[in-house]
């Protein structure tokens, strides 16, 4: 199953390593990532595969939302299917 991080925030070092060692250490796939910095403000969206992954979706996006609580950015994953209905124009 595929899934979508976004990630946003004030820019600082260290997000995409931070997002990416928290995946990779619950065997999460990054299957394509996109990340910009405009007028300082840090944009980046993944598509991950979750199939693998050691914990439930919720509890993932758990853990990545405290990741983003320590570190003053917004993370949050949600289903693929669910991401493209609410952002479909």
């Amino acid at each position: 199953m595929n899934a979508i991080v976004t990630v946003i925030g004030n820019d600082r070092v260290g997000i995409i390593a931070a997002v990416c060692t928290l995946l990779a250490q619950n065997e999460v796939n990054i299957l394509d990532i996109s990340q910009t910095i405009l007028q300082g403000k840090f944009t980046m969206v993944m598509a991950v595969d979750i199939a693998k992954a050691k914990l439930p979706l919720t509890d993932l996006a758990e853990e990545l939302a405290k990741l983003g609580d320590s570190m003053g950015i917004s993370i949050r994953i949600q289903r693929e299917e669910i991401f493209n209905a609410m952002h479909r124009i």
